[in-house]
């Protein structure tokens, strides 16, 4: 397994689709990036900027009863890719025991982000999937807040007719 890095979600063009965007932490920094929902790709930017809600919106929800439970989490792994959709595993620690859960992967990184786990990818899918890019990784610093202006402005404009043909 190797461990991910988040570098952010992007909007792609001419879609408006947010676009989860993660690097390998070696060399040679292989790139995956995710088609996920506007919710979730809302709760990553807020947990990459360091943004608390007043009230605990789902993750936060999440956190709070497995905390409270307690369990923590220890990993997130995004396992596989079957028919464009992605797969992957929260692995929480309870009594000593690992006890792995089936997650969107968009869910699952919005926890690891929340809590500080790491985020790790099978060799395998990061092997079928990613890309080596150059050092002008998917987001750039310069155009991070084209980009979040481009994803508020999808969110506060989408309607439910967006999603039928």
């Amino acid at each position: 397994m190797q461990e991910l890095d988040v570098v952010g979600v992007r909007i792609e063009m001419p879609t408006n689709a947010p676009v989860l965007v993660l690097r390998e932490q070696i060399e040679p920094h292989r790139v995956m990036t995710l088609y996920i929902g506007g919710p979730e790709a809302s709760a990553i930017h807020a947990a990459l900027e360091g943004i608390e809600p007043p009230r605990p919106l789902t993750h936060d929800l999440c956190i709070a009863i497995v905390e409270n439970f307690g369990s923590e989490i220890e990993k997130v792994v995004i396992t596989e890719v079957k028919n464009e959709t992605y797969y992957a595993e929260i692995h929480f620690v309870s009594r000593r025991e690992v006890e792995p859960v089936s997650a969107r992967p968009s869910d699952a990184v919005a926890l690891a982000l929340r809590v500080n786990c790491p985020i790790y990818v099978s060799d395998e899918l990061l092997e079928l999937v990613g890309k080596i890019v150059g050092q002008d990784v998917a987001v750039e610093q310069d155009n991070e807040n084209e980009i979040i202006d481009e994803f508020k402005d999808f969110i506060e404009n989408v309607s439910p007719e967006d999603f039928f043909d």
